[in-house]
């Protein structure tokens, strides 16, 4: 195996991806800037703009492979990255804060979506596809999602209307601009991958389950542990909460009106059941509203155990 062609493929993702991520943050930038000049409520931009915002890296980058007709990455992907942002994202943020202390009680409707929305993934990709009426009720799930939380955010707001901020010539341009290198950044990211997976011999779904899932849960991790070293833990949870909803609902609802998605066999038995699990976990571990270090930790350590699981599996 010659190591040129794993070298240059190796940069051309590492690029690719620091292209999609930056862009996405971009655009996300950009469009929540736009919605408060246009006197959005502060929820809405919120829960539609920034929400929609830190999972676009793995929105863009599982259309992307559905139209290459490479679904077994966006299985990988969506259950790759709900994995790492608990167990990852959570762990590290736990660690660095010491003391993960959540000051808000989750409403039982961002709780039931967590839950509900990775066990319908579980159960319907566990029979190795994923078609478009599964993906139908998965979006149709995204959007009760976000009108029962619009709703509810409404009746608990005491707020009349936002602030408007004056917007300069570069926001539209961004606008404009960034979806052109979103959408480059996810191609060669998903070219990348289909070539490692050759030249490595590996499945691509193992590399989108690990390498594709931590870069584009970048933006997750940064916003977390920046949050947890200012002592923000409900922004943190709130940010993985909000993503891992996102991406099971949405990511893996839109590519599958493309193409039906193929669930390999490794993630069928090692990737769905761990995704179900650790969001048991998750569940468990906020009924006292803190995360401890010891927890963090025990949260890295069940990260490492996954990836080498998924590696030898």
């Amino acid at each position: 195996m010659s190591a040129t062609p794993l070298l240059v493929w190796a940069i051309v993702f590492g690029i690719s991806l620091f292209v999609l991520i930056k862009a996405s943050d971009i655009f996300t930038d950009a469009a929540e800037k736009t919605g408060v000049f246009f006197g959005l409520p502060g929820y809405i931009t919120g829960i539609t703009i920034v929400g929609l915002g830190t999972s676009l890296p793995e929105l863009a980058s599982s259309v992307l492979a559905a139209v290459a007709n490479s679904t077994e990455i966006v299985v990988g992907n969506v259950v790759g990255s709900n994995i790492a942002n608990i167990l990852l994202i959570l762990g590290a943020t736990a660690l660095v804060r010491q003391n993960l202390r959540i000051h808000w009680s989750q409403s039982n409707l961002d709780l039931f979506f967590l839950l509900g929305s990775a066990v319908f993934v579980s159960l319907t990709a566990a029979n190795g596809k994923f078609a478009s009426i599964e993906g139908l009720f998965c979006i149709a799930g995204l959007f009760s999602y976000m009108s029962l939380l619009v709703r509810k955010t409404r009746g608990n707001s005491n707020d009349k209307k936002e602030k408007k901020e004056k917007i300069n010539w570069k926001i539209p341009l961004a606008l404009v601009i960034s979806p052109v290198f979103i959408y480059l950044g996810a191609r060669y990211t998903v070219e990348a991958v289909i070539h490692f997976s050759e030249i490595l011999k590996v499945g691509s779904e193992v590399i989108a389950a690990s390498a594709v899932a931590l870069g584009t849960s970048l933006p997750e991790l940064a916003v977390s542990l920046s949050a947890g070293r200012k002592g923000k833990a409900q922004i943190a949870v709130g940010n993985i909460v909000g993503s891992n909803i996102f991406n099971s609902l949405a990511v893996m609802g839109v590519p599958s009106l493309i193409a039906t998605l193929e669930v390999p066999r490794n993630i069928v038995l090692l990737g769905l059941p761990t995704m179900v699990g650790v969001t048991v976990l998750y569940l468990l571990m906020i009924r006292n509203r803190e995360i401890g270090r010891w927890e963090g930790i025990l949260l890295l350590l069940l990260y490492g155990i996954f990836l080498r699981k998924l590696f030898t599996l």
